[in-house]
């Protein structure tokens, strides 16, 4: 059951909950969105990393992109809304695969999927519910946890969105580790441009690091906060609550000792045959 504070502001749809942002209509009519064979899908559990990709990827010289408002968020007008680009579309969103439109899926559109450390994502996405007027407030760290470990929150469980998109690794999906591009953005940045078949040299990328390291884009959003045609996130177009630390590592001023070995244990036993599961664990 939704509480009175959820209800005004989040539904359920298939079990999952969403901000009331993305209609029901829209949401119900995803599979009849037409996708082109060039669009580029930037996918991740919120809270990972979107908007920093975003960021990356529109500051490549030459692109040719255009990046679009998430695919779910709005109501039914959303699909005509997206057929006006005409430029190469980069179209985020925190679907799970299972809901993501099946026309996607047929055509083998390119997909990105960024994964951070479920810790930190959590924490972040506590920070997101307590300023975000989209989300409910949550009174403290502890109560939000256990819904978070209870996939009772926006776009449902970590773990089973990322174990959804493991599963499809190998259907033209990038997979970029929030912690690996934070620790060799070069690397990060040339599977990128590799994937979606650009070309960067070494001064653009120092450009892009710079464009897009953390300081530089939070000062950015002081400068255009309240841009609906720069919204990444379907939970908000205010980009000042977009970058709050930006940090690895910063679970373990929340995480109690006991929070820690519940958190772990869950992990353990849902990500016990996951790879990505294994590769967060150096990152973390």
């Amino acid at each position: 059951m939704l509480s009175p504070g959820q209800l005004s502001v989040l539904h359920k749809f298939k079990g999952i909950l969403f901000s009331t942002a993305s209609s029901r209509e829209l949401l119900d009519s995803l599979d009849s969105f037409d996708a082109r064979e060039d669009d580029v899908f930037l996918v991740s559990y919120p809270k990972s990393g979107t908007h920093w990709v975003a960021e990356v990827i529109e500051n490549i010289p030459n692109a040719k992109i255009t990046i679009t408002s998430p695919i779910e968020l709005g109501d039914i007008s959303k699909f005509d809304e997206l057929k006006t680009y005409s430029k190469r579309r980069v179209i985020p969103t925190h679907l799970s695969y299972d809901m993501l439109p099946v026309d996607i899926k047929q055509k083998q559109c390119k997909v990105i999927y960024i994964i951070r450390n479920p810790k930190d994502t959590a924490v972040s996405l506590f920070h997101y519910y307590r300023d975000n007027p989209n989300l409910p407030y949550i009174e403290t760290w502890a109560a939000f946890l256990e819904l978070f470990l209870r996939g009772d929150v926006v776009y449902g469980s970590w773990f089973d969105h990322v174990l959804s998109w493991e599963e499809h690794k190998n259907d033209n999906v990038l997979i970029i580790f929030y912690e690996e591009m934070k620790k060799d953005f070069f690397k990060s940045l040339k599977k990128i441009t590799t994937f979606l078949g650009m070309h960067v040299n070494d001064s653009e990328i120092n450009n892009i690091a710079w464009k897009t390291s953390f300081s530089e884009m939070k000062n950015n959003t002081v400068k255009e906060s309240h841009d609906p045609n720069h919204t990444i996130c379907a939970l908000t177009s205010e980009r000042n609550l977009v970058f709050r630390k930006g940090v690895v590592g910063d679970w373990i001023n929340y995480f109690t000792s006991k929070q820690k070995r519940v958190f772990d244990e869950l992990f353990t036993e849902k990500m016990k045959h996951s790879e990505l599961a294994r590769r967060l664990k150096e990152y973390s």
